[in-house]
């Protein structure tokens, strides 16, 4: 029988939030964190609204425990506070026999710091330390050796599917009995480059973003980190961790359609979500709601909402979008929504689509515009979709005391 997989610890730091009970409180006050930049010099500074952890360089290293020094991005600072509150949450120190991993994602790596040096790097030596953090892995790295962990580090970057597909790869490892336990999740930090470059996709809103709405007009960029800890089954016996969810389906597609837009028709979407329910071994009737990708931009919520109509028919989900809150945090996306779907499940609360007014007329469905409380809510599904058609959903369940799950006690699974 499969090794099930269960949550046991998460933690996050966003624009709404500097931990898991921040960015919860935020989310029940319909508290969005959407604001002016403040810390990436750029010409766009005064022009765009962004999902910025309100926090200097200094700041984050006090919050993250460690000593100022050199060759420390601020992606690798993000990255070290949220996942440190995750690793704390579950006891990942203890029980040091158990084969334990980290799997990190994110796309601009150290650039904020190599951004704001680069001069110096072609004229003198004096920020050296920082041409090793522009590489993606360095903030791997440096979660790895804060917490100790080195039976399996690696790095993703499959754009903003990346930190879901690190949580997939995680689950994966597990199954394959290659590791017992695994700290999973993304850190993106914003970066003049990350700003410019989108907005030369002239896919940026300069107002609140508007995710499943007639007038939507484009994405709001966010910040932040968020990682998980999977555990087998077989693990939690020796831990003795008490599980927050089961990670119980996933699934990944690249319908390569186009470098940055989605299929008309969802259909890389569409077989993300489906590869998920299979996996599962639930039907689509069985999950209650849906934390879109939804981003805001004319291409991605139209074909995300063909792929959902496809997938659940006449019988559609409770669906809504996130970002609006913290913006799209790209490579973090995925686990940050993964987190904040998961707490749907412990709360019984659906979180709303913030700025919604018009339905797109093309689908057949509104998302959910206002805070849902007292809602029973079992199953819930995490769509994460990146550049280049890399499509990611993953399905999570409440358990009970006795480890079964909403759905019965997969051991279909």
């Amino acid at each position: 029988m499969p090794q099930r997989i269960f949550i046991t610890g998460y933690g996050i730091i966003s624009c709404i939030g500097n931990n898991l009970e921040e960015n919860l409180t935020s989310l029940l006050q319909s508290a969005p964190g959407l604001g002016r930049l403040n810390h990436v010099e750029t010409i766009l500074r005064d022009e765009l609204l962004v999902g910025e952890v309100p926090k200097t360089l200094d700041e984050l290293f006090i919050l993250a425990g460690i000593t100022p020094a050199e060759g420390y991005s601020r992606n690798a600072l993000l990255g070290m506070i949220a996942a440190r509150e995750a690793a704390v949450n579950s006891r990942l120190e203890l029980y040091p026999e158990l084969k334990t991993g980290l799997i990190s994602a994110t796309t601009v790596g150290g650039m904020d710091r190599c951004e704001l040096y680069y001069n110096d790097f072609l004229t003198n030596d004096s920020r050296n330390a920082y041409i090793d953090a522009y590489d993606c892995a360095d903030s791997t790295e440096k979660i790895a050796q804060m917490l100790g962990i080195s039976d399996f580090v690696t790095t993703i970057s499959t754009a903003c599917s990346s930190a879901a597909n690190a949580i997939l790869l995680g689950a994966r490892m597990i199954r394959s009995g290659r590791l017992d336990r695994v700290l999973a999740g993304g850190c993106e930090a914003l970066t003049k480059f990350h700003l410019l470059g989108f907005n030369a996709l002239k896919i940026l809103d300069k107002e609140p973003c508007k995710p499943f709405d007639q007038q939507r007009a484009g994405i709001n960029l966010g910040e932040g980190a968020a990682y998980l800890v999977l555990e087998s089954d077989e693990s939690l016996k020796k831990t003795g961790n008490l599980p927050i969810c089961e990670l119980v389906g996933w699934g990944n597609s690249c319908e390569a359609f186009h470098q940055t837009a989605s299929s008309p028709d969802g259909i890389g979407a569409y077989l993300a979500m489906k590869k998920a329910l299979d996996l599962s071994g639930l039907s689509p009737d069985d999950i209650d709601y849906v934390n879109a990708h939804g981003t805001g931009t004319d291409n991605n919520d139209l074909s995300e909402g063909r792929a959902i109509e496809k997938l659940f028919g006449a019988r559609i989900p409770m669906v809504s979008s996130t970002k609006p809150f913290t913006g799209h945090t790209t490579s973090a996306a995925g686990s940050t929504e993964a987190i904040l779907a998961i707490l749907c499940l412990q709360h019984q609360v659906i979180w709303p689509n913030l700025n919604f007014k018009d339905r797109i007329p093309e689908l057949c469905f509104p998302p959910v515009d206002k805070l849902l409380t007292d809602v029973p809510v079992n199953t819930v599904m995490s769509n994460s979709f990146g550049f280049g058609g890399n499509d990611t959903s993953l399905i999570f369940t409440k358990v009970n005391a006795n480890n079964e799950n909403s759905a019965g006690n997969a051991d279909n699974v």
